[in-house]
């Protein structure tokens, strides 16, 4: 319970920013640079630094670094809420996504050490489920805060959810056995330059709709030096940031790449339909409103699959979502138009979207962090939180560059802060084309994650070999004895 009001804190901040967006572009003057960067600054930071926390949490443990990240994450909110400039506001984001990314390494880590694996499906479904509630509500409540409140008002919602999470995580999340944990160094140098990689990546996601193409060519040649760069001394180090010995898992590797696939896919749903229920004429408590089934068909699929986890294998559940989520996407591009009498048409195909996104979320989660051994678990999520925000990041920047491809600077602001409906019909039918062109790149990615699905364990685990976690354990134990052998 504690770890789930800290996933609601969290979850109501991203999934209500995205409708708020328009009116904070609008109150503080933000233009469509400034307000992407509200929105993606964010994920910049979190898919930059958990992969380092996902490190610390294993050598100083994950119970002291979560209540740290979720104080951080409680303070930065209020100061979103106290911001009075763009920059400042990116600022009070950036400083949030610190915050959240301690929180988001340990909080899987945190439930697959309290519970049996016997009973860790149901406990991970019921936290996805959790975070798929909030994020139901999140659009609700972004809506019907900025409504009464103000863009601050969403804030001022989650503030006080992060400081009952912190209390109730102080007083009841079990603390750990510190006899238990292994002394080993802390890589600075792979730290570093895992940061600087995945900055570099981000920076060249997103920087795509910029005008000078030079800075994403250059942040696309230091991303991959620094990524092979990073390789190589990962590959020398006794105790690396990363251990290689993970990826030679075949769960481990394929789950991941899953993981990025159904992010890239489905992501940014509520993003593109959030601007175009308000592009549209949309209010924003009404454009809560529309985007909420994806939520909730996350919601229904979750709670769900908290059950069928020990029915079906991994490779049937997530293959199933993904196939979901296709149909849906197919769908929602059919059916959008610039037509305002027909925008509630997409609902449907918003519900049957979250509810693959469900589907997914759980036996994947649950079939990477059973093959990861016990010590090597915070890493492991470490790598799936990173590969979900990685995806989540180049999803929204693929629905904000190609939303506003083509468009005029004013056209593109319009986009941003939901004005675009008032400047002209023309401008506004482009705006619908592009977002339909953006939802059958999703739809291409997610009949590309089937495909990947259908690499993951056929059968059921079983939980009594991994309940200790001595199959992966042995696997990672062998995979890193090759790894120092050839360095010797």
């Amino acid at each position: 319970m504690a770890t789930s009001i800290g996933v609601v804190a969290v979850f109501l901040n991203i999934s209500g920013l995205s409708v708020a967006l328009p009116t904070i572009a609008r109150e503080l003057g933000a233009d469509a640079t400034q307000a992407n960067w509200i929105l993606l600054s964010y994920l910049l930071v979190t898919t930059a630094l958990i992969l380092v926390f996902g490190r610390l949490a294993d050598i100083i443990g994950r119970h002291r670094l979560y209540l740290a990240g979720l104080a951080l994450f409680t303070l930065a909110t209020g100061l979103c809420a106290l911001s009075v400039s763009p920059q400042m506001l990116i600022v009070a984001r950036i400083l949030q996504g610190m915050g959240a990314a301690a929180c988001v390494t340990n909080n899987t880590a945190l439930l697959t050490d309290t519970f049996p694996a016997a009973d860790l499906g149901r406990a991970l479904g019921w936290n996805v489920t959790i975070a798929a509630t909030a994020q139901v509500a999140g659009p609700v409540v972004g809506g019907a805060a900025t409504a009464l409140l103000g863009w601050r008002g969403l804030f001022l919602v989650c503030a006080p959810i992060g400081l009952l999470a912190l209390v109730m995580s102080l007083l009841f999340i079990p603390r750990p056995d510190r006899t238990r944990r292994r002394r080993e160094r802390f890589d600075l140098a792979g730290a570093a330059l895992s940061t600087l990689a995945l900055t570099a990546t981000v920076l060249a996601l997103t920087t795509t709709a910029e005008a000078d193409p030079r800075l994403v060519r250059v942040c696309g040649i230091a991303a991959v030096a620094l990524l092979v760069v990073f390789v190589v001394v990962q590959r020398r180090r006794e105790h690396p940031l990363i251990d290689v010995g993970l990826f030679r898992l075949p769960t481990i590797a394929v789950a991941l790449t899953a993981v990025i696939a159904n992010a890239v896919a489905t992501n940014a749903v509520v993003v593109l339909v959030s601007l175009y229920g308000q592009a549209g004429g949309l209010t924003p408590v009404r454009a809560g409103v529309m985007v909420a089934p994806v939520a909730l068909g996350t919601v229904v699929a979750a709670a769900l699959t908290a059950a069928l986890t020990t029915r079906y294998s991994p490779r049937i559940l997530t293959a199933t979502g993904m196939a979901a989520s296709l149909i849906g996407l197919v769908g929602l591009a059919a059916t959008m138009t610039d037509d305002a009498n027909s925008l509630w048409a997409v609902t449907p195909f918003l519900f049957v979207i979250g509810a693959g996104n469900g589907l997914f979320m759980t036996p994947s989660t649950n079939a990477l962090m059973l093959a990861a051994p016990t010590a090597r678990r915070g890493i492991a999520n470490g790598l799936r939180s990173t590969s979900q925000n990685l995806g989540t990041l180049v999803s929204s920047a693929l629905a904000l560059a190609l939303g506003t491809a083509g468009l005029s600077e004013s056209a593109r602001r319009a986009a941003i802060d939901g004005t675009l409906g008032a400047i002209g019909p023309v401008d506004l039918a482009h705006f619908v084309a592009n977002l339909r062109t953006a939802t059958a790149v999703f739809a291409a990615v997610a009949a590309l994650g089937i495909a990947l699905c259908w690499f993951l364990p056929a059968r059921r685990p079983n939980l009594d070999a991994v309940a200790d976690g001595a199959i992966a354990d042995d696997s990672v134990d062998r995979a890193s004895g090759e790894r120092a052998h050839n360095i010797r």
